[in-house]
């Protein structure tokens, strides 16, 4: 009776894994280029933006585009609330494209909605 239950859950995790090993070779990742990416880049992975969740310095009345890209293997998103920068939720390798304007200066935060306490910073307006 034991050996029976042991090779079924063997038979299933070999399955698990077939099935796993057919979908990656017939949807395989899409390649992500960024090299053509002007502006600002925050990559979300390892639950961090750029691995540091760095400062974003910007200046009053000037746009500046943000791409936010999602290498990771979880969803992450990127909301500044006080700048009405929501991206909904990003799928792996999904991006997001959108710009950074504000009409005074300030510090804004930003963060991944579902990582709060790792993926947060700052994004700071100043005068020209």
């Amino acid at each position: 009776m034991l050996n029976n239950i042991i090779a079924i859950i063997a038979i299933s995790f070999v399955t698990v894994g077939v099935i796993w090993a057919i979908g990656n070779f017939t949807h395989p990742a899409k390649v992500s280029t960024t090299n053509h990416i002007k502006g600002i880049l925050l990559v979300a992975q390892d639950n961090l933006f750029n691995g540091t969740n760095p400062d974003i310095i910007g200046t009053v009345n000037v746009p500046e585009k943000l791409v936010v890209l999602n290498k990771d293997f979880v969803r992450h998103d990127l909301i500044v609330d006080k700048l009405n920068i929501n991206t909904a939720y990003l799928s792996p390798e999904q991006d997001f494209t959108t710009a950074i304007a504000s009409k005074t200066s300030g510090i804004f935060e930003y963060y991944c909605s579902l990582h709060p306490i790792t993926m947060r910073g700052k994004i700071v307006i100043k005068t020209p």
